[in-house]
């Protein structure tokens, strides 16, 4: 079995989302809403074809660097980024808040 490309993450503002192209294809996405100095990351999802290939990781990794760059407090709606972030416990100096996890 081949891995997939690096994923390439663009924002997409207009949609209000980072996407996560693979090879031109879009693998993956993480919407975010921005106000008053914060991001929040609402919601990731990556392509059946494309997970366990880091592809959300990446989207993760991508939004906390760019909130660091723009100066923006993070609040971490996504399951997938509250994961992430308690994985990486260097950024926890941008997180504002986080939705409380919940049993499905």
């Amino acid at each position: 079995m081949t891995t997939p490309d690096r994923p390439v993450i663009t924002d997409a503002p207009e949609r209000g989302r980072y996407e996560a192209s693979v090879a031109g294809e879009l693998a993956g996405i993480l919407e975010y809403v921005v106000k008053h100095g914060r991001i929040a990351l609402i919601h990731s999802e990556v392509s059946p074809a494309y997970r366990g290939h880091g592809v959300a990781a990446a989207l993760a990794r991508f939004a906390l660097d760019d909130a660091r760059r723009r100066e923006l407090k993070v609040i971490v709606n996504c399951p997938y980024v509250q994961d992430y972030v308690t994985r990486h416990p260097d950024d926890d100096d941008i997180i504002i808040g986080r939705t409380p996890a919940t049993s499905t």
